[in-house]
């Protein structure tokens, strides 16, 4: 054995038989890796932008896909280097395309002609418009039940409040509404802002899309308060003037006020009632009023009401020229006396058979005064004053609500009388 590792030509056949194992052995090899690079495979590229190619300054194009998938095949090295870089471009060439619509084809460029390519949409239906813009009026709206029982929005403004929507002309020409919508919890009772993003709806609410609108969304401001409704003030006079003391006007320095609470009670009231006790008037000057804060009503927007009184005093008379001027009775006087008439303005109508807790209002005449027109011989007239006379309406025998009483006067006799107005209307409360 050791005569043949000596042996040269043993030495020189053993390398040349390792040589050749070695060269057949790397030869596989590289067969293997060239047959592994040329096998042809097939993939998936999802989601491919689509690009579009027109005139952007001067029209909209509709119906082209944003993306598409596009399915390659072919050799496995070629098609993952593809895949890695996507350097590719798939794109719809409208450049040379008319107003209208057409079906176009989806093309891709960029693409090694080794591989296969399939579009999962190849032809499409696109819609060139002409591009238009307009300026619209915003309007923001809310749902009323967020809101807290008794509470309503007094206003609510967008900042800005007008904004542009570009877009295919028959999309433009399509909207009806600009809607800005806020969105908050249950029991909103007080004023606050919203950033709002801008919807453009159709005739039938549909949101309209392939627009552009400019600003996106406006700040919405909402001043939110409790339930509140204006109602009238009327004076009504309480007590009976002195004698020799007529009640000419009441005159309140306001003529209306707010009220604030429950919606179902601020309903029901048509006015606020001030009293004014006349009893202790004898000269005209101007009252403060509490104004009444009727149950259910939680405030009101004024607290306090000034009544100017307009008053008319009776001259005093000198009791020793008074009796001088006595008359003889009406049964002394002279047939051929001269008859005359006179009038009293402002005499107050009296209203009588109510009990103590009971209320009343005039409607008509609201000031609760009427004009007597009194005739009689000329002598007997001139003695007379309104404090001889008593007007008044007799309430004890009529229900609640508004009422139209006749007008009874009481006075001297020998003397006749007109009254300016027959009847009043007065509205009566129980308590």
């Amino acid at each position: 054995m050791d005569k043949l590792m000596d042996n040269p030509w043993f030495l020189r056949i053993t390398a040349l038989l390792l040589a050749v194992l070695l060269f057949f052995t790397v030869q596989s090899e590289m067969e293997s890796t060239k047959n592994v690079e040329s096998t042809d495979i097939t993939d998936v590229i999802q989601e491919i932008p689509v690009e579009v190619y027109y005139d952007d300054d001067n029209l909209i194009v509709t119906g082209v896909p944003q993306t598409v998938d596009m399915k390659i095949s072919g050799p496995r090295a070629i098609l993952m280097r593809t895949k890695a870089l996507q350097d590719f471009t798939v794109f719809v060439d409208l450049r040379d395309t008319t107003i209208g619509e057409h079906i176009v084809r989806i093309q891709t460029e960029n693409v090694s002609d080794k591989l296969q390519v399939e579009l999962d949409t190849t032809n499409i239906t696109v819609n060139i418009e002409e591009r238009i813009s307009m300026e619209f009026d915003v309007e923001p709206e809310i749902n009323e039940r967020l809101l807290k029982e008794n509470f309503v929005i007094k206003n609510m403004t967008t900042d800005p409040n007008r904004i542009r929507v570009t877009g295919p002309k028959s999309v433009i020409e399509n909207i009806e509404f600009v809607k800005a919508t806020v969105s908050a919890e249950q029991g909103l009772n007080e004023s606050f802002s919203q950033k709002v993003n801008i919807r453009v709806l159709d005739r039938n609410l549909g949101k309209l899309e392939n627009v552009i609108i400019e600003p996106e969304h406006v700040k919405v401001t909402l001043e939110i308060e409790e339930y509140s409704k204006e109602v009238p003030i009327k004076v009504r006079q309480k007590g009976s003037p002195k004698e020799g003391v007529t009640i000419n006007d009441l005159t309140p320095n306001i003529t209306k006020v707010r009220l604030f609470g429950s919606r179902s009670v601020i309903d029901d009231l048509e006015a606020i009632f001030i009293d004014v006790d006349v009893s202790a008037l004898d000269t005209s000057e101007t009252v403060p009023i509490k104004v009444p804060v009727p149950k259910g009503v939680s405030r009101l927007s004024e607290k306090e009401v000034k009544v100017k009184v307009d008053v008319t005093s009776a001259p005093k008379v000198d009791t020793e020229k008074e009796e001088s001027a006595q008359v003889k009775p009406i049964e002394n006087v002279e047939v051929d006396q001269e008859v005359t008439s006179r009038e009293f303005a402002f005499m107050n109508v009296e209203v009588r058979g109510l009990n103590d807790t009971d209320t009343y209002t005039f409607t008509q005449p609201e000031s609760g005064q009427l004009t007597l027109t009194i005739q009689g011989e000329d002598v007997l007239i001139n003695r007379l004053s309104a404090t001889d006379f008593h007007v008044f309406v007799d309430a004890s025998n009529v229900e609640t609500g508004e009422n139209q009483l006749h007008v009874t006067v009481e006075g001297p006799e020998n003397v006749t009388w007109t009254v300016s107005i027959p009847s009043v209307n007065l509205e009566i409360q129980r308590a």
